[in-house]
């Protein structure tokens, strides 16, 4: 007999209104709200990348931004970054496990968005 586990809805709880979202919401928000965060991580999704493609395919990113997105993304246990022994150096980033498993909210974001404009356009 197999036993499945029910998962709670998380913005479903009896938790009163003023608490706030609930602590499954704010920390996925902590991580991932940066507003070049999702580009980043989607771009790393594709295929491992070197800093100046990743610049390069995000229209608008500085290079401080960048640096400091990819930081932060590392340090969250998304991104990793290699640095190879060459001269010059070379660095690629590329998605770690914990971050490829994004993958379908990246993508559920994507349908969204796109089901989104559509409505905007006015298109059913």
């Amino acid at each position: 007999m197999t036993i499945k586990r029910r998962v709670e809805d998380p913005c479903v709880s009896d938790r009163d209104l003023l608490d706030g979202p609930p602590p499954e919401i704010k920390a996925a928000l902590k991580v991932l709200s940066g507003k070049w965060t999702l580009m980043i991580l989607c771009q790393l999704s594709k295929r491992v990348a070197r800093f100046n493609e990743l610049k390069r395919t995000i229209p608008g990113i500085t290079q401080h931004m960048l640096t400091t997105s990819l930081r932060e993304l590392e340090a969250n246990g998304l991104v990793q970054r290699t640095i190879f022994a060459e001269v010059p150096p070379r660095v690629e980033y590329r998605m770690t496990p914990h971050g490829r498993s994004l993958k379908p909210v990246i993508e559920a974001l994507a349908h969204w968005g796109s089901l989104h404009l559509r409505r905007q356009k006015g298109i059913k």
